[in-house]
């Protein structure tokens, strides 16, 4: 995301960033806006991989 952020802004990989900015909802190539969806992703990520332990310690049981 960050790597997006950056050539996003120096008009590098476009289509990449427009993606990007289609799956994430506060991706824009900005500082702010890849800060925000840095930290977007990272709240998916931690929900979606605590469901999948919590799943995996119910069914390990």
């Amino acid at each position: 995301m960050l790597l997006l952020g950056v050539f996003g802004a120096v008009g590098v990989y476009e289509g990449a960033v427009a993606m990007m900015e289609q799956w994430h909802l506060f991706f824009e190539p900005t500082v702010v806006g890849t800060v925000a969806g840095m930290v977007e992703a990272t709240v998916i990520s931690f929900v979606l991989v605590y469901a999948f332990a919590w799943l995996y310690n119910a069914l390990a049981r």
